[in-house]
């Protein structure tokens, strides 16, 4: 890994379409760069957080759900720890590259209500109001979202310019992004987050 990017995804690829570098995450991972790059997902109930440092271009990506089962004592608290880490990750990782708290700016996407068999708890709508609250209660703005809805989504993200391209998958050929997210969904539910993410300031 070099200094100028932090990486948890190892899908990285020429984008012959936009003529960039660019890098695909998955449910689980996250990518944080100094360069100007492409940031690719695509996402169904979960959701993705593009954050940015506004002057620097320093930015990144994350994708991640919350547990479908919780604590019936803990709705709250017990699902939320793994939102919590995945945020905490990334915000940690920008300013390890050099980004400036004061200076994030997010963009949030997902939430879908696209998981058979999972609409009784409404995993995307829980996803995408724990991504809002926690981005408002981190005095983070949020400038631009697109949540919730029946539709999966492709998100192409910008970093350098923050600019996000957002496509509503209304025809889906297979079952790959439901199977993955489902997949992912049992791998939370049989995980425990180890430890603490100490959160730079």
């Amino acid at each position: 890994m070099s200094d100028t990017e932090a990486v948890l995804a190892p899908n990285r690829y020429f984008d012959r379409h936009f003529d960039c570098e660019a890098v695909k995450i998955l449910p689980g991972e996250y990518y944080a760069t100094t360069r100007d790059m492409l940031i690719v997902t695509v996402l169904g109930s979960c959701i993705s957080v593009c954050l940015r440092d506004r002057d620097s271009g320093i930015a990144g990506m994350n994708h991640f759900m919350l547990p479908n089962t919780i604590d019936a004592s803990d709705p709250i608290g017990a699902s939320a720890r793994y939102g919590v880490f995945a945020m905490e990750l990334l915000i940690n990782h920008l300013i390890k590259l050099g980004g400036r708290r004061q200076r994030f700016e997010a963009k949030v996407f997902g939430g879908g209500n696209v998981l058979r068999g999972l609409t009784a708890s409404n995993v995307g709508s829980r996803n995408a109001e724990f991504a809002e609250e926690y981005l408002r209660t981190e005095r983070i703005p949020v400038v631009a979202h697109d949540v919730m809805g029946e539709w999966p989504r492709k998100v192409y993200f910008f970093s350098h310019e923050g600019r996000v391209l957002v496509r509503k998958l209304r025809t889906m050929h297979n079952n790959t992004i439901l199977d993955r997210e489902a997949e992912y969904g049992s791998r939370l539910r049989d995980a425990r987050v180890a430890g603490d993410v100490d959160l730079f300031t």
